[in-house]
């Protein structure tokens, strides 16, 4: 999943070296923190967060196959 995530992010933004994902596993749920260059942010969110949640649902439906709920988090 972590693969998606960057092969999705990185032609997004002006600094592919920066972006980050790291995940953190609880039982019925697994977390995906996407980490970008600051200058980046407004391009992973996009106008009215239209490119965040377009990253989402495809995560999301990459994920439904497996057992736990998926979750996405966009940090500075």
């Amino acid at each position: 999943m972590k693969e998606l995530i960057e092969t999705i992010v990185k032609p997004l933004v002006d600094f592919p070296e920066d972006v980050q994902v790291d995940s953190t596993e609880e039982d019925h749920r697994v977390t995906y923190r996407l980490s970008v260059n600051k200058s980046d942010m407004g391009k992973v969110i996009g106008k009215q967060g239209r490119v965040a949640k377009a990253i989402r649902t495809v995560v999301y439906a990459a994920g439904a196959s497996q057992q736990k709920k998926i979750f996405l988090e966009i940090v500075e």
